[in-house]
This record gives C-alpha cells, sequence and structure tokens, in this order.
C-alpha cells in the first residue's frame, strides 16, 4: 500500500484531519480511539496494518490537541 503525504496549513487544519479519520476507525471497529489505544498499547489488539495507523493516528491527534490547548492557554 502506497502512504500519501498530506501537509496542512496549520495544526487546527491537521487535528480536525485526524479526528475525521479517527471516526472512520472508531465506527468499523465499534470502539472509541481512546479506549482502542488503551488495549493496543497493553498489546490486547493484533499489530494489523491498520491497527498501527490507528494508534499513530491516535498519538499524533493528542500531540496536536495538547499543542493548540497550550497555545491556547498562551493567548488567554
Amino acid at each position: 500500500m502506497r502512504k500519501q503525504i498530506i501537509e496542512y496549513t496549520s495544526p487546527l487544519d491537521a487535528l480536525i484531519a485526524l479526528t475525521k479519520q479517527l471516526n472512520t476507525y472508531e465506527i468499523k471497529y465499534q470502539i472509541n480511539s481512546e479506549e482502542f489505544f488503551a488495549k493496543y498499547s497493553q498489546g490486547e489488539t493484533s499489530d494489523d496494518e491498520v491497527f498501527v495507523e490507528w494508534a499513530a493516528n491516535y498519538q499524533h491527534y493528542l500531540a496536536l490537541h495538547q499543542e493548540l490547548e497550550s497555545k491556547l492557554r498562551d493567548v488567554a
């Protein structure tokens, strides 16, 4: 499978895109990303490519979310 690299103009745009992708996984597998990631981190899921991607996307989502929260606190 060939990966596509997408560049976003802002962290907010990236966060929105990741949220949409996470929602797609959540609907397909009927589990929210936080619960999935906890199970994945404890080795309770397989290492299928889709789960590795989901976990990476969730980690990226958390990092962006934290970055944006920090910037908002600095502005306030």
